[in-house]
């Protein structure tokens, strides 16, 4: 049986484990699967080559597989990713920052087309003809790297900069989406700021708009991919030269005072305010405060003492993410007894370990993306730009039955597996349910639901252990269990 221990460093780490991931992390203290886990660049990124191959979960194909400019393959991408990669903190980090910088396909796509929109979302650089990054790749390769390139980078960001309007900030109407939400949601948080300050953001980042460019040495115009692209661009002419003030200090020595530049050198009042930003004391309890909902607790409030902590850990880092998430994992709030199974799953979660627990062999993960719609989240499309929202708000009734309908389809699929894994445990309906409890790691359980389920074995008559009955009391109690309440709390 695996260690409690490291199942709960998986769920919250990763998106639960699959048996070779119990095999090997469970061979290892805590603090050296941590230093695993979040030192992933140690492990190859091979995950992509799988897709398609024998023995991974299955994609529905619609032609080419093209997830750089479908977006449903794209989908199809990132929740294969989660099940295979082996590199689970990095997955469950660009979930983490896809919500914290949410973005969705859908204005960009009804800005630019289905295809560019997509591409600005999830294209690599090695498959695209532009070489251009999509956003969630962008966090991808950032998902425990330095905070304060993280807020450069996303206010470059096409996908961004399309769907905060940044496009058209000039100094003639200055855009004051993105640095409202820069302040209140990616940093400070609110009421650490006031109008005045938005407006103020709004002028510096005037002229940091997008142009169409072309690789350099990329495609001839002849190929059939557009290697033209939209690409991040600082517009002199369009810049606000004039000084801007804020509330809070913007400099080391306290000045709030942005000062008056020259147009050609006014892209740098953008990197003043996002290194105040990022330098910002609210800045580093917010993101503690959130690092806790996400990887901690959602029954009980922040601690003090973790946020405290978790903040001087940023800032004595220099912003370092790594370090960071390192500490939230180490923290003694983290291993307390009250933040086992102390948070509600995401969609994504809940499929992807599901998958990984009760077996993905001939199965899609379009199957999961075509349901996870119905459970309230789709990747690449948070609702608005405050991401998800999470918490109990995932179990509307609609949402509870598109899990049940999950599971119960992923576990008639697997049927001949599970009944074979469960073959040794087979003897008595009590030995069964022993063996599927331990494989499908639930919160404690009321002894009155043990006595459902048992009742539900020994529902058909005399146990006779037979292949047959092994097999359909084995998918109906994987059914059963996965979607029990107490299943969706990781």
């Amino acid at each position: 049986m695996a260690d409690r221990y490291i199942e709960h460093l998986l769920r919250r780490a990763g998106f639960g484990a699959r048996p070779d991931e119990l095999q090997t992390y469970g061979a290892m203290s805590i603090s050296d699967a941590v230093e695993t886990l979040i030192n992933y660049e140690r492990i190859p990124d091979t995950v992509d080559a799988k897709i398609g191959k024998p023995g991974f979960a299955g994609i529905t194909t619609r032609g080419l597989f093209a997830p750089q400019s479908v977006i449903l393959d794209a989908r199809q991408r990132w929740l294969f990713r989660m099940v295979h990669s082996d590199r689970p903190l990095q997955e469950k980090m660009t979930l983490f920052w896809h919500d914290h910088f949410a973005t969705s396909y859908d204005k960009i796509a009804m800005a630019l087309g289905g295809a560019e929109a997509t591409r600005y979302m999830a294209a690599k650089p090695s498959e695209d003809p532009g070489g251009v990054r999509g956003q969630v790749e962008m966090l991808r390769d950032n998902a425990l790297g330095n905070f304060r390139d993280i807020l450069l980078n996303i206010a470059k960001d096409t996908a961004m900069l399309v769907w905060l309007d940044g496009s058209t900030n000039t100094k003639a109407k200055p855009q004051e989406n993105f640095a409202r939400e820069i302040m209140e949601l990616f940093t400070m948080g609110v009421s650490h700021y006031t109008e005045s300050d938005v407006y103020a953001g709004a002028r510096v980042f005037t002229g940091w708009n997008l142009h169409r460019a072309r690789r350099e040495g990329g495609p001839p115009p002849s190929a059939t991919a557009d290697p033209s692209f939209l690409e991040f661009f600082y517009d002199a002419s369009q810049h606000d030269t004039a000084p801007k003030t804020f509330s809070f200090p913007i400099y080391p020595d306290g000045g709030t005072t942005i000062p008056a530049r020259s147009a050609d050198g006014g892209m740098q009042d953008g990197v003043d305010l996002i290194d105040a930003l990022a330098r910002n004391p609210n800045t580093g309890r917010y993101l503690a405060s959130k690092l806790w909902r996400f990887f901690v607790s959602e029954f009980r409030p922040p601690d003090a003492a973790f946020v405290d902590r978790i903040a001087s850990v940023y800032f004595a880092s220099q912003y370092d993410m790594r370090s960071v998430v390192r500490d939230v994992f180490l923290s003694p709030q983290f291993w307390d007894d009250r933040s086992f199974f102390a948070r509600y799953s995401w969609p994504a979660e809940f499929l992807v370990r599901a998958m990984k627990e009760v077996g993905w062999n001939g199965f899609s993960v379009d199957n999961a993306r075509a349901l996870m719609f119905a459970m309230g989240q789709e990747l690449y499309a948070p609702p608005d730009v405050s991401g998800w929202p999470a918490g109990q708000t995932w179990f509307t009734s609609g949402a509870m039955l598109a899990r049940m309908n999950f599971v119960s389809t992923l576990s008639g699929n697997q049927r001949f597996i599970l009944g074979s894994r469960a073959q040794a445990a087979s003897a008595n309906p009590e030995s069964l349910l022993s063996f599927f409890l331990t494989e499908l790691r639930t919160a404690p359980m009321n002894s009155s639901v043990r006595t459902e389920l048992l009742d539900y074995l020994r529902a058909t008559g005399s146990w006779t252990a037979s292949t047959a009955q092994i097999q359909d009391k084995s998918a109906g109690l994987a059914h059963l269990i996965a979607g029990s309440p107490d299943y969706q709390l990781v």
